[in-house]
């Protein structure tokens, strides 16, 4: 018997008394039935089950595809036919629209073999007409010539008679007009004859082309007739062949109607057998899920009972290691049944055992246990060590601050004495700034002005310029050279408010005209009698007043070199200079 409890048996009645046995609890039948005591779950009867429905499948898959089979054929069938009627019925349209072009074309050529006729009839009678005109013309003509000849022979005549006197000139004058009207009437009736042939030739001509024509059109009419007949006899032809194509259609119409009817009936069948199939495939499913249901729950019962298990075993073994107890004392004396003290008050009476209550109570004396973690027997040490280093660093941080706040002691000095220094330089740069701009700038006005007076430290240094005659006091307004003397105006009284022993110049009066230059080097005089000026020019009266002159020479070669030159400081000697070269 095997140790699960559960077994497999061919019938109910064989299942039922297999439950009589000890041991066995649960009982399986080979059509699905389980039985436990006083429990009957699912089953199925012989006719549904696994094989019985597999067979059913299997039969109605195979009539079905009989039915497809069948029904594939019938519509080969019936294309093949259409096809062929298909085929007729485009030879029939072929064939009447054949005839019908015919028809077009014979009326076409009936119409223009009737305008040709017209056309013959009209030039029939045009040449008529124009042999008429030329018998007329001819008659004229002999008139015309006997005329003449009558004419002449007067003419002869009066020219051979011999007679003494002279003809009168009244008479020559009138034989003389009528030869002349004579001979006009035989040109025109020459030029009339001529026309009129000419015109004769082009009906004839006109005529043989118009028979010509005629001819052709009567050969194109013959055989459009030929062709028409032929046409007609393909037309009856082809109303024969639509007549059997109709006979094919009335045929094959039938033949489609019965198709359609084994069609729909193999459909209804196939409809049905679909149905069955998928009742059965429900019910087989429906089947395997009761199945896979109590398997997994006979599997999950055997899993209950081997986890219940494992841990009746992990609790007796810890407490016969933990606790050196048997299973048996420990049930004896700290079962279930036993009593349970208060843990908060140890005098109170014990209570039952409630096992809910004692789980919760197990679960939070773990996690005071878990939050104490492990036991350290450093920690002491560690402690002093951690009380050394938070002392020595409180030590560090005293003396950060306190050399923080002589730096920031440090800093308020040197802000107070730049601000103190910078104070008296403003006060100087500005009052020098008056003077040498009114100095420069006669009749104008200059000052300097702080943007921010209360914060000395951080405030910025405006320039007020307003030369002679004009209003503008920004230097943005101000030309080139007033802007260049307003700059140099500045440097200079930065110069006499706090003089240094030398000053470096590069072409500060470039752009100034000989009236400001003048007055520039007038200052540039009395800053030379306490300071040395080192000046980078090109302008010549700059020179002029210099104690020497330095330029750069380059040779021939390439190379440069440095030429120099001592000026006398004499108002009657001519000053000598050297240009620069670059």
């Amino acid at each position: 018997m095997p140790s699960t409890g559960v077994v497999l048996c061919p019938d109910l009645e064989a299942a039922r008394q297999c439950l009589a046995v000890e041991g066995v609890h649960t009982a399986v039948t080979a059509s699905g039935d389980v039985l436990r005591l006083g429990e009957h779950i699912g089953g199925t009867a012989l006719e549904n089950s696994d094989v019985a429905i597999s067979a059913q499948i299997t039969e109605l898959t195979q009539t079905a595809e009989t039915s497809e089979r069948e029904l594939a054929q019938v519509s080969a069938e019936a294309d093949a036919q259409a096809s062929e009627v298909r085929a007729a019925e485009l030879a029939v349209e072929e064939s009447l629209e054949a005839l019908h072009a015919n028809d077009a074309e014979m009326t076409a050529t009936t119409e223009q073999l009737g305008r040709l006729s017209a056309e013959v009839s009209r030039a029939e009678e045009r040449i008529a007409s124009a042999q008429t005109e030329i018998l007329e013309a001819g008659e004229a003509r002999d008139e015309a010539q006997e005329q003449l000849d009558e004419a002449s022979a007067r003419l002869a005549a009066a020219e051979s008679d011999d007679i003494d006197e002279d003809p009168s000139t009244a008479e020559r004058d009138r034989l003389a007009e009528l030869a002349s009207t004579h001979r006009r009437d035989e040109v025109e009736a020459r030029l009339a004859l001529r026309a009129a042939e000419e015109q004769l030739n082009q009906l004839q001509e006109r005529a043989a082309s118009l028979r010509r024509s005629a001819q052709a059109e009567e050969s194109r009419r013959e055989e459009a007739r030929r062709v028409a007949e032929a046409r007609n006899h393909r037309a009856q032809e082809a109303e024969e062949v639509q007549a059997e194509a109709e006979e094919a259609v009335d045929r094959l119409a039938s033949v489609l109607a019965r198709a359609q009817d084994a069609h729909d009936e193999a459909q209804q069948r196939h409809r049905e057998v679909s149905t069955e199939i998928q009742r059965l495939r429900t019910a087989r499913s429906a089947e395997a899920e009761q199945l896979d249901t109590v398997t997994a729950r006979l599997h999950q019962a055997e899993l209950t009972r081997t986890e219940l298990r494992l841990s009746l075993e992990a609790a007796e073994q810890r407490g016969h290691e933990e606790l050196s107890l048997s299973p048996e004392y420990l049930i004896e004396n700290y079962g279930p049944d036993q009593p349970v003290p208060d843990p908060e008050d140890e005098e109170a009476e014990p209570r039952p055992y409630d096992r809910g209550e004692q789980e919760a109570r197990l679960q939070r004396a773990r996690r005071d246990l878990k939050a104490l973690g492990k036991v350290n027997p450093l920690a002491l040490e560690e402690h002093a060590a951690l009380e050394e280093r938070h002392a020595y660093l409180q030590e560090q941080l005293a003396d950060l601050k306190a050399s923080r706040q002589d730096l920031l002691d440090i800093i308020s000095d040197v802000d107070q004495t730049v601000e103190q220094v910078f104070t008296q330089a403003w006060g100087d740069t500005k009052e020098q700034f008056e003077r040498v701009f009114a100095r420069l700038f006669p009749g104008g006005e200059g000052r300097l002005e702080l943007t921010n007076p209360e914060d000395m430290l951080n405030t910025g240094i405006e320039v007020h310029a307003r030369p002679p005659g004009k209003r503008i006091r920004r230097l943005s307004l101000l030309s080139g050279g007033e802007r260049s003397l307003t700059a140099v105006a500045l440097l200079v009284a930065i110069f006499k408010a706090r003089p240094s022993p030398f000053y470096v110049m590069d072409e500060v009066e470039a752009a100034l005209d000989d009236t400001n230059l003048s007055r520039l080097l007038v200052i540039f005089e009395e800053l030379r009698e306490s300071s040395q000026l080192i000046v980078i020019t090109h302008q010549k009266r700059t020179m002029e007043i210099a104690d020497a002159l330095y330029g750069v020479s380059m040779r021939q070669d390439g190379s440069t070199r440095v030429v120099s030159q001592r000026l006398a400081r004499a108002e009657d000697t001519e000053s000598v200079a050297l240009q620069n070269a670059t």
